[in-house]
């Protein structure tokens, strides 16, 4: 599934086609993606134009001039293309590492016609992602946004603020980082890495990020570096490409080669005068990737 750098690069390939622009025509070529389309949705959307495209979480949000927001759910295999709107439909400049996943549109679900030219297809083979609206006013209320913590790229993140959310807690440091109302959009990929990079061991209690009078230790403040470190290399890069997240020009994320554990099993450990062997186990049905030999 993709986690916050996949998302926040789509959202930079979709700001040049839809920012500003009046959303002229929708397409639905089915009824429902992973849950039906609302009986409105067409008609809240034709007309209006995006005043600007954010990102929640794991989540991308389009302000629209109407005082709506669309939500969008890119789910497991959900990606977004923008192509120009011409009659074959793929004038897409598709980068070096085009996916051909690009070609199956049997799978194109929605096409917004843009008003300054482009159209934006969004395309998901196995139907999980989503798509919903629904005023502003309501977004402190809405269910998939409201219980969501902070951002990891955000002010409010630092080292006390993650201590606090995790003081007192009898989880493993991973479960507590994957959980989103501790701290927003990240996933199995970057908590393995960001706990690499911060020598934690993915089993050390979370409540260890904080003292006894609940001050941020040692222990937070690296790994509130490395989760920064570890994303915005990852946004960089364009995401991660593993199955499914390709960028909205075709091009694939190239994070994948800077993984310094993450899908490493056997290999030699990446940091400097450690002699240990990256080992993988299933941790709360997810693999975890790590050295037992530096990360404590």
């Amino acid at each position: 599934m993709p986690e916050l750098p996949e998302v926040e690069t789509v959202r930079r390939g979709l700001q040049p086609a839809m920012e500003g622009s009046k959303i002229t025509r929708l397409e639905l070529r089915r009824k429902d993606l992973r849950f039906p389309f609302q009986p409105d949705f067409a008609g809240r959307l034709q007309g209006r134009t995006v005043a600007s495209l954010g990102r929640r979480a794991k989540y991308l949000l389009a302000d629209l001039d109407s005082g709506d927001v669309l939500l969008m759910h890119l789910g497991m295999s959900g990606s977004f293309r923008v192509v120009s709107d011409a009659p074959d439909e793929e004038n897409v400049m598709p980068g070096a590492f085009h996916h051909p996943r690009s070609d199956e549109r049997a799978h194109d679900h929605v096409v917004f016609h843009m008003s300054s030219g482009p159209s934006v297809i969004y395309n998901d083979p196995r139907r999980f992602g989503f798509m919903k609206i629904f005023a502003r006013s309501e977004i402190e209320n809405e269910p998939f946004l409201k219980d969501i913590g902070p951002e990891p790229l955000g002010n409010a993140f630092d080292a006390a603020m993650l201590a606090g959310a995790t003081a007192g807690k009898k989880t493993s440091l991973k479960a507590a980082l994957l959980d989103q109302r501790v701290v927003a959009g990240l996933g199995n990929i970057y908590v393995c890495e960001a706990l690499f990079r911060s020598h934690l061991s993915p089993r050390r209690l979370a409540a260890t990020l904080a003292t006894k009078k609940g001050e941020p230790t040692d222990h937070s403040k690296r790994l509130v570096s490395a989760i920064h470190e570890v994303l915005n290399q990852a946004i960089k890069a364009g995401g991660s490409s593993l199955r499914d997240h390709r960028q909205t020009d075709g091009e694939l994320g190239y994070f994948q080669h800077s993984f310094q554990v993450y899908d490493r099993e056997g290999e030699p450990c990446q940091t400097d005068g450690c002699s240990g062997i990256v080992k993988r186990f299933v941790q709360n049905g997810r693999s975890t990737f790590w050295c037992p030999k530096c990360q404590r």
